[in-house]
């Protein structure tokens, strides 16, 4: 694979798809009415995003000696040596200029108070690990992943059609960011003991490894049971659509449980061996879920709001 490619993290990509998708089938006007380019220009700034903080996070925990040779999960190219710090530096710095100037064509279109959001976005997304007081060292990741890949990605993709805030998107904007900041917690969950070693105090860390999977499997299944809250809003079953990821948030939460039993019952084995193989396999299997939830939301809301 690409190294670009890889430290893009495609697996972390339906965070920024899926509330684009969602808030924009959440908008009033109908499909034959809905401004296409604004959803694109939208769904570019959001992809912009997710890649400028995964390329941060590469860049900050590579040269922070976070990310060490014990680590579960895909290479990291800056600790790797695949890529020097500062050609990850420059590519952060090129991503999130596209971010800005995609954000500065859809403000023209929409409104200029959008670049107050997109300045904010852009600012937390630099501060989530970077800076001397990085907040996902301080258990403060998931707020930003909710937030900005739940709420703000969502209402926002909505706003750019109909230019006002609407109570559909506004909700659907819920189980969007709850299976966003899913993706997070499985990837802190399985980062627990190299994080805890490196200071970096994580969510994941703070909570300890069984509350950690208490909390991702509250946020996978609270998801799924919004959908039957959006069909009542919408007086429409349309958005039960929604619920074709009903197995894959089984098999996140049940890969996510046995990777706690084969870490109770192998203690001697090094943490790479035994909790590797299901967790990343969880991490897939989340990011598919959100994808798979997100289309049949996006479809329910089109159909049962028109």
């Amino acid at each position: 694979m690409n190294v670009w490619l890889e430290a893009a993290r495609p697996r972390t990509l339906p965070a920024a798809v899926v509330p684009v998708l969602v808030g924009t089938a959440a908008a009033q006007r109908g499909l034959d009415e809905l401004y296409w380019g604004r959803a694109a220009l939208a769904l570019l700034v959001a992809l912009s995003l997710q890649v400028a903080v995964n390329y941060a996070n590469d860049y900050f925990d590579g040269v922070k000696g976070v990310d060490t040779d014990e680590r579960v999960g895909p290479r990291r190219a800056v600790a790797s040596g695949l890529v020097a710090p500062g050609a990850m530096k420059r590519a952060m710095a090129l991503v999130l200029a596209l971010a800005a100037v995609a954000g500065l064509v859809l403000a023209s279109l929409v409104g200029w108070e959008l670049l107050v959001v997109g300045l904010v976005a852009m600012l937390a997304a630099l501060g989530y690990s970077g800076g001397r007081r990085p907040y996902a060292s301080r258990g403060l990741g998931e707020v930003f992943v909710f937030v900005f890949f739940g709420l703000v990605a969502t209402v926002g993709s909505q706003y750019v059609q109909d230019e006002s805030v609407g109570l559909l998107a506004t909700l659907a904007a819920i189980p969007v960011g709850g299976l966003a900041t899913a993706l997070l917690v499985v990837n802190n969950l399985r980062d627990i003991p190299t994080d805890a070693l490196a200071g970096k105090r994580t969510l994941a860390v703070r909570l300890g490894e069984q509350r950690t999977i208490h909390l991702l499997t509250s946020l996978v299944w609270s998801a799924i049971a919004f959908a039957p809250l959006l069909a009542l809003l919408l007086q429409h079953p349309a958005p039960l659509l929604a619920l074709v990821a009903l197995p894959l948030a089984g098999r996140v939460t049940g890969l996510v449980h046995g990777s706690a039993g084969a870490l109770q019952s192998h203690r001697e084995v090094a943490p790479k061996r035994r909790r590797g193989p299901a967790l990343l396999a969880a991490l897939g299997a989340t990011g598919r879920c959100q994808l798979l939830y997100g289309v049949g939301l996006a479809v329910g809301l089109a159909w049962g709001g028109g």
